[in-house]
């Protein structure tokens, strides 16, 4: 099952773009022989500036067909780490080829997107900026690929 983060906005390079491709490549690699992967980030730009509309229109269109959408919202479910990758691996078990994590521009994503998507996700109740909740989805995909194979990486 591929995992994929859908984003608004490119990231230039930097610290954040350093971590995220790292989180993402090891992600890729440690899932590989659990059906988890490849691991990539694609990025999408509302060049026309239509705000969350514009955006939530593009984000529909990325999206593949039998893909299960996460949408990234502060209103979201909050889970553990492990969690996280029960959830994962539930959705590889039932057949899903793709998990695609959205998220918005710097305004969040549209409450309608939200309302579409299989799955609400929250990192809590904290707001935090597009770039670093790319970083640490990535972390987090990565962590959760190191749970389901049993990678000393996450420890309780």
């Amino acid at each position: 099952m591929k995992l994929t983060i859908l984003a608004i906005g490119r990231l230039r390079a930097g610290p954040e773009k350093l971590l995220i491709d790292d989180y993402m490549d090891r992600a890729g690699k440690t899932g590989r022989a659990l059906a988890l992967g490849p691991a990539t980030v694609v990025e999408l730009e509302d060049k026309r500036g239509g705000g969350k509309p514009a955006e939530a229109e593009l984000l529909r269109r990325a999206v593949p067909p039998g893909a299960v959408v996460v949408a990234m919202d502060e209103r979201g479910k909050v889970l553990s780490s492990p969690g996280f990758a029960g959830q994962l691996a539930k959705w590889r078990d039932t057949g899903r080829p793709e998990v695609v994590l959205m998220i918005g521009g710097a305004d969040g994503l549209d409450p309608a997107l939200v309302a579409e998507a299989d799955f609400a996700l929250s990192f809590g109740k904290m707001v935090w900026p597009h770039m670093l909740a790319r970083v640490m989805l990535a972390e987090q995909l990565y962590r959760a690929v190191s749970i389901l194979a049993g990678t000393p990486y996450h420890r309780e």
